[in-house]
């Protein structure tokens, strides 16, 4: 039984020193025939891919830079949407045709188990049933895929470690990027005042747009204390939402108030602190004055959302139904700027390191 024509899927092949060296060297398009229904489980679910999110950690991954890793040949791509080209029997729920997305901690690279090894980067990938879910009425494929990443780790760390608050001011750093505007989102549906920052002007205009109540500019090295403290009429910022890192942390401990929560999401700025090529240990660390730690009496909290959930699951239920309800009030939905064909894969990939676009940037393996 033949379920659709050869596609093609793009192929990771070694882990590269960094991740713009994997991309050049170590990256290939490859045909892909169909998956098999005969080598299928009763309840597995064949996804024909239409778009695939473009994310810092699929650049990270292939370079062996993240926590966890798929092993080489692999295919990227952590979350992804697209139509049911095939169901299992004991797929339930679940329907030839449908429109869906696919839960990026189940299935994918992202995901532990044997399902790892259908990345979103390609024609067709292969799923769980209790992995896909029903695309939200009017939204593309597109927004689909920059759901579940993006807006659980802005929950996770605002909310469940960061215990943000209506009437409290987080600083968002990073704004402009995917997981940055979902910051944003959240903190504002939380009920938050939102300062954001970004090294562009053009693109700090988008976030605003977005929601940020405030954004402050860092282009040229600019700092933002001054401006953060006279935003908050120099009291300073109860949150900090950091997937930033280096200089940024630092200066981001002067402009908070007292007892403030500081959440580590990521180190963009610093990518090598941690080993290229799946090396272990992080031999260019990054550092943080703990006098100021001390003295400001503040809370410094590690957020990672993946390794958190992969340890226990249990704490997804409460964020999946805060998320969800706000979607299905139609107050939230994934910005996505821009879009690649398949053949543009390398563009697409070099384009999310340098950061060039606000909020998602997506491969679309069909065209």
């Amino acid at each position: 039984m033949s379920i659709g024509a050869t596609g093609r899927k793009v192929v990771v092949s070694a882990f590269g020193e960094t991740p713009l060296e994997a991309v050049e060297q170590h990256l290939s398009l490859e045909p892909q025939a169909p998956p098999d229904p005969a080598t299928l489980g009763p309840r597995d679910v064949v996804v024909a891919v239409r778009s695939a999110a473009v994310g810092w950690v699929d650049l990270l991954m292939a370079s062996g830079q993240y926590q966890h890793m798929a092993a080489p040949p692999y295919t990227p791509g952590l979350e992804y949407s697209g139509v049911v080209a095939w169901a299992g029997p004991e797929a339930a729920g679940v329907a030839v045709g449908d429109r869906v997305y696919v839960d990026g901690l189940l299935a994918g690279p992202r995901s532990l188990g044997p399902y790892q090894a259908y990345g979103g980067f390609a024609s067709y990938a292969v799923a769980p049933a209790e992995a896909v879910r029903p695309l939200p009425a009017h939204w593309s494929f597109d927004q689909g895929c920059c759901l579940l990443g993006n807006y659980e780790t802005a929950w996770h760390c605002l909310v469940a470690r960061g215990q943000l608050r209506a009437g409290e001011t987080a600083l968002v750093h990073g704004a402009s990027g995917s997981t940055g505007l979902a910051a944003v989102h959240v903190a504002k549906l939380v009920g938050a005042t939102v300062i954001a920052t970004g090294r562009s002007a053009e693109k700090l205009a988008v976030v605003q747009a977005q929601g940020a109540d405030h954004v402050v500019c860092t282009a040229g090295g600019a700092g933002f204390r001054d401006a953060v403290k006279a935003l908050t009429g120099g009291r300073g910022v109860d949150v900090v939402y950091d997937g930033v890192g280096g200089d940024t942390s630092v200066e981001s401990l002067r402009c908070v108030r007292f007892g403030a929560r500081f959440l580590i999401v990521g180190w963009a700025s610093t990518p090598a602190v941690a080993k290229g090529k799946g090396g272990r240990g992080a031999p260019n660390a990054n550092v943080l004055p703990t006098n100021l730690i001390m003295m400001k009496g503040l809370d410094v909290l590690g957020c990672p959302t993946a390794i958190s959930t992969h340890l226990d699951p249990g704490i997804r239920a409460a964020r999946l139904r805060s998320i969800m309800a706000w979607v299905d009030a139609g107050q939230l939905s994934p910005f996505v700027e821009k879009s690649y064909p398949m053949d543009a894969v390398r563009d697409a990939m070099r384009a999310k390191w340098q950061s060039r676009f606000v909020g998602g940037c997506v491969l679309r393996p069909a065209e």
